[in-house]
């Protein structure tokens, strides 16, 4: 994976316009991951990674425990991801921008996963006052029995 000397302009002159955006992900890849080729990148941060990172922000929706639990685990997560390339694949272990790399594509799965879980949560729980209007959203039904319409909650939170 490692494309030596290139800089980034010399490689788009290079690909003649056609594939320039092959040619930036290439280059912020091999930035990146200096020391790991794709299929390892691809198993462990990809594959082990992203797993684990779905199972964790379902686990945490799950359990009605709030967003920010997500980003310790994470971060953790993203360490151990860090271990593994480093224990199977001789990899820098302290590679601050590999882990930050690998750790916000770990939260964004994992945060993808928190938000489906919720939605369908609030859905299937609370069906008689919300219903789902996508994969990651929800909103109050409109005719809730007992509800007056336009009336605020004493708290005077806004429960929609």
């Amino acid at each position: 994976m490692a494309l030596g000397t290139t800089n980034l302009p010399n490689l788009i002159v290079a690909c003649d316009g056609h594939f320039a955006g092959y040619a930036v992900l290439w280059f912020i890849m091999d930035q990146l991951y200096a020391e790991e080729s794709w299929l390892q990148v691809l198993l462990v941060t990809g594959m082990i990674g992203g797993g684990a990172a779905w199972l964790t922000g379902r686990a945490i929706a799950q359990t009605w425990r709030p967003f920010w639990h997500l980003l310790v685990y994470t971060a953790l997560l993203g360490a151990a991801v860090r271990f593994v390339h480093f224990a199977l694949f001789e990899a820098t272990l302290i590679a601050p921008v590999s882990y930050a790399a690998d750790t916000l594509y770990l939260l964004i799965l994992a945060a993808l996963a928190w938000r489906m879980t919720r939605t369908t949560q609030m859905a299937t729980q609370y069906y008689w006052l919300f219903e789902r209007t996508g994969p990651f959203t929800w909103r109050a039904r409109a005719n809730v029995p007992g509800k007056v319409s336009g009336a605020v909650p004493e708290n005077g939170a806004n429960s929609g």
